[in-house]
C-alpha cells in the first residue's frame, strides 16, 4: 500500500466529513477512498471512523491519528518547499474569498498592478459576507471582517481603520450637519445588515452604542454607498468602504469627534512553515494594497 497516498486519503476523508466528498477533492472514485481507508484500518489494527447511515465520524483514535498525519504531510510539503525555495516563481491558481464590498473597493481597482507582476498566477476570487469554513470548501486564502477566531488558521491583520459616519453634501445642505449623535434621532440614517446600533465613543466617557431610524434597510454594503453618495440618508460603516467616495468629495466624514475603532480586517490561511510562492505574493499584495491606501 502507497502510505503517503493513504495518510492523504484518510486526511481528506476527515476534512470533508466522508467518502465521497473527499473522492471528489482527490479526483478519485468513492470506492477507492473507502478501499484505501479500509486497508489503513486493517495496517493498523484499529477502527478509524464510526459510521451510520447519515454522518462519518473519526473516533478518538482517527482524530489523533489525523492531526499527526496533517503534520507528517506538513512536514512534507515543507521539505519539498526548502528545497525549491529561491527558484519558485510565483505561479499557479489561487483560490480566494473576500468580502463583496472590500473586494469592489479595495482589491479590484489595484488589480492590474498585481497581474503585472505575477504573470503566472491565477486568481479565483469569490465573494461572500457570510460565514466560510475555508478549509471545508477548499479555499486558499479567505479575507474576513471582525474579531476572528480559528486556531486552524494564520490571521494576518491587514487594516483596522475607524468606523466613520457619512454623508453627501447635498444632504448636509438640505437637512443640516448634525453636531452631535444624539442629534442624529432628527435624520434619515441607512440601516445596514448589522441593525439600527451605531457605534461611537465619547471623547470623555468612552465608547457606546445609538440606535437610529431610518426608511431603507440596506443589506449590501455597496448599496448603502450608493444610496449614501446619492444623498438618500446618513451612513455609518468602516473606513475602507468609503475612502474613495471621501476622496473625492462625494462623501463628507460627519461626527469626528466621536469616531469608534472600526472592525479589523484580516487575511486569513492555513499554517504552513514555508508558503507556496503563489500564496505569499497575493498575501503580500493584499497587505500593501490596504496599508497603502
Amino acid at each position: 500500500m502507497d502510505k503517503f497516498m493513504a495518510l492523504n486519503v484518510f486526511v481528506r476523508v476527515v476534512e470533508q466529513g466522508g467518502f465521497t466528498a473527499a473522492a471528489s477533492k482527490l479526483g478519485l472514485s468513492p470506492s477507492a477512498v473507502t478501499k484505501t481507508v479500509a486497508r489503513l484500518e486493517d495496517e493498523l489494527g484499529t477502527q478509524l471512523f464510526t459510521r451510520t447511515t447519515r454522518r462519518l465520524r473519526a473516533t478518538d483514535f482517527g482524530q489523533e491519528f489525523y492531526e499527526r498525519c496533517v503534520q507528517i504531510l506538513s512536514d512534507l510539503e515543507a521539505a519539498e518547499a526548502t528545497l525549491q525555495r529561491g527558484s519558485v516563481v510565483p505561479r499557479g491558481r489561487v483560490r480566494a474569498v473576500l468580502p463583496l464590498s472590500f473586494g469592489r473597493v479595495t482589491l479590484m481597482p489595484e488589480l492590474p498592478g498585481f497581474f503585472a507582476r505575477f504573470p503566472e498566477i491565477t486568481l479565483e476570487l469569490h465573494f461572500s459576507d457570510g460565514t466560510v469554513d475555508m478549509l471545508a470548501e477548499g479555499f486558499d486564502i479567505a479575507v474576513r471582517t471582525g474579531s476572528i477566531s480559528d486556531s486552524r488558521l494564520t490571521t494576518r491583520l491587514l487594516t483596522r481603520g475607524p468606523q466613520v459616519t457619512v454623508a453627501a453634501p447635498r444632504y448636509l445642505e438640505q437637512r443640516g450637519e448634525p453636531a452631535t449623535p444624539q442629534a442624529l434621532r432628527d435624520h434619515n440614517c441607512l440601516i445596514s445588515r448589522f441593525g439600527p446600533e451605531w457605534s461611537f465613543r465619547d471623547p470623555r466617557s468612552g465608547p457606546f452604542t445609538l440606535r437610529v431610524q431610518g426608511n431603507a434597510i440596506i443589506n449590501s454594503g455597496d448599496a448603502l454607498r450608493e444610496a449614501a453618495v446619492a444623498g438618500t440618508g446618513i451612513a455609518q460603516g468602516t473606513w475602507w468602504l468609503y475612502r474613495k467616495d471621501l476622496e473625492r468629495g462625494d462623501l463628507r466624514a460627519i461626527l469626528q469627534p466621536y469616531a469608534a475603532e472600526g472592525a479589523p480586517v484580516s487575511v486569513l490561511y492555513p499554517p504552513q512553515r514555508h508558503l507556496p510562492a503563489k500564496l505569499r505574493a497575493f498575501i503580500d499584495f493584499l497587505v500593501q494594497i490596504t496599508r497603502a491606501a
